[in-house]
Order: C-alpha cells, then sequence, then structure tokens
C-alpha cells in the first residue's frame, strides 16, 4: 500500500484510531477488533515500548490495514517505525526531522500544532495532513472552524479529547478526520478483551462521520 493510498483511505474512514496501552498484547488485540469492526486503520504510539514489534506483528498478519506509529519525537523513532514498517508516522508537535525522514520514506505524515504559525510550518515542510492537539484544549469546534477558514488548503487531523458528543462538530468545522483513543478503545474493553464493545463504538462512530458529512 503506498502512501496516496494510506491517504485517501483515511480520508474515507475519517477516523484514526490509537491504542494507549502498556501491554503489546492489548495493542494487537486493539488492532484486531478494530479490523473486525470494520475499521482496518490503528495508530501504534511509540509510547508503547514494544511498539515496533507489535507494528510488524499487525502488517505480517493482517496486511491490508493501515498501520502506522503514534508519538514520534525523533529521528530515531522515525527510522526505527518506517523499519518496521508503518504506514504513516505522527507525533504530538512539529518535529521537522520526523517529517523529512517521512517524506525521503515516501510515508505518510502527520505531525501535530497548535497555532496557525505551527500548522503553516509543518505544512510547509511536507506534512501530509496536520494533526491539530489537543484540540479540545485549544478551544474544541470553534477553533477547528477559524483555523479552516484562512488555512483551508490544509486538511487538518483533529485530535485530544475527541469523543461521541464532539466528533460531528469537529468534521462539520473542516476537519477531514479524527484522531480518536479511549472513547473507541477504552482501557476495560482492552483488559477484558470486549471485542463486541469496540465493534459497538465502531459502528456507531463511523455512522456518526457518515451522518456529519451528509450534512
Amino acid at each position: 500500500m503506498n502512501k496516496d493510498e494510506v491517504i485517501r483511505q483515511i480520508r474515507v474512514l475519517g477516523i484514526l484510531p490509537a491504542v494507549h496501552t502498556d501491554s503489546a498484547n492489548e495493542a494487537l488485540f486493539a488492532a484486531a477488533a478494530l479490523h473486525h469492526a470494520g475499521l482496518p486503520v490503528v495508530e501504534i504510539p511509540f509510547t508503547l515500548t514494544e511498539a515496533p514489534a507489535v507494528i510488524a506483528d499487525l502488517l505480517t498478519h493482517h496486511p491490508e490495514m493501515i498501520v502506522g506509529a503514534g508519538t514520534v519525537l525523533d529521528l530515531a523513532e522515525a527510522r526505527c517505525a518506517i523499519e518496521a514498517g508503518a504506514r504513516f508516522l505522527t507525533s504530538t508537535g512539529f518535529v521537522p526531522e520526523v517529517v523529512e525522514c517521512a517524506r525521503q520514506a515516501d510515508v505518510a505524515v502527520f505531525p501535530g500544532a497548535m497555532t496557525p504559525s505551527e500548522v503553516i510550518a509543518a505544512w510547509k515542510a511536507g506534512a501530509d495532513f496536520v494533526k491539530i492537539f489537543p484540540a479540545a484544549t485549544m478551544g474544541g469546534a470553534p477553533y477547528i472552524r477559524a483555523l479552516q477558514r484562512p488555512l483551508a488548503k490544509i486538511p487538518l487531523i483533529v485530535s485530544g479529547g475527541v469523543n461521541q458528543l464532539n466528533l460531528a462538530d469537529y468534521l462539520r468545522a473542516g476537519a477531514c478526520a479524527v484522531g480518536i483513543g479511549v472513547a473507541l478503545l477504552p482501557d476495560e474493553a482492552l483488559r477484558q478483551r470486549q471485542e463486541h464493545r469496540i465493534h459497538e463504538l465502531a459502528t456507531r462512530l463511523l455512522a456518526l462521520v457518515s451522518k456529519a458529512r451528509s450534512m
């Protein structure tokens, strides 16, 4: 799967799930559950020590999935993620060397940003999307709408505090997609292997995306 296809699929799905756990087994379970629920995309943050191994394992057993690396904070982590097979890199801030590494490897990259200046800098550096994080702290959907008006050509992914109550607001405000964590993958559901619960949440969130885009 090439970079253009990764970008296209994320735009179509509108949801970028992130697994927040300290357990490699829970991360593997979460990704498989998402896949079965019709969300074949997952971000494995580098806050998980075994992130490279999890990424490689997922791509071995689910080669059709879009598996990426999150919280990539430096060049070493970027190279490690790419070597593991990550199909996108994202971080909570703008790290120029991470963006450049992804560009050279022809891997999609979504650096984080908060202010208009940071958004513009990340986009000029070669970002495929710019991730607004933490969106809720910055003012939520009204802030995204305010950014989108002058920066309409820059595709935004919104992350940080996204849930069932505000997801549609972010999409209507101009976000291409939303990053979502515990609202889709609750800690309890991971610990107790509640695949049915993740499936239900995924179905509900995908329906919200569809409804928001039809309005």
